[in-house]
């Protein structure tokens, strides 16, 4: 199973399509067998769900990511667990024990509107006046 993470630093990125790189686990047997981590393609619509399923992914986890998003990996056959908070390597241990849970999608876009490279505003509660980079 190949496994991709919205990464931002050491921790899951709250926006999927706006992270600055992926985590890739190989996971065999229950363990990690290969890593690495690729920069953030760019944010595209439809572009990175089809990048990933190119790099052989299956699931998908982030904070959070637009309900077109989902639609694209949905229809790619590639899992999405989004509502996940902290660190990369607590994520890959909850996933791996098999108790990783998701839950609502950190960000709402809101249909798309402001969501693009002007947008400034984070729209998830916990972060209220975070600022995107732009770009």
């Amino acid at each position: 199973m190949r496994i991709a993470i919205s990464t931002d630093g050491e921790q899951v990125s709250a926006h999927f399509g706006r992270c600055p790189a992926f985590t890739i686990l190989d996971i065999d047997d229950g363990r990690v067998v290969g890593k690495e981590v690729i920069e953030n393609p760019g944010h595209q619509p439809g572009f990175i769900p089809q990048f990933l399923h190119d790099k052989g992914v299956n699931c998908i986890i982030a904070g959070g990511m637009g309900p077109r998003a989902a639609e694209i990996f949905s229809a790619l056959g590639i899992d999405a667990i989004v509502g996940i908070e902290g660190s990369i390597s607590d994520t890959i241990q909850l996933f791996l024990q098999g108790r990783l849970m998701g839950g609502t999608s950190l960000c709402q876009p809101g249909a798309g509107k402001g969501y693009g490279l002007d947008k400034a505003i984070c729209d998830h509660s916990h972060h209220d006046g975070c600022e995107h980079e732009n770009g």
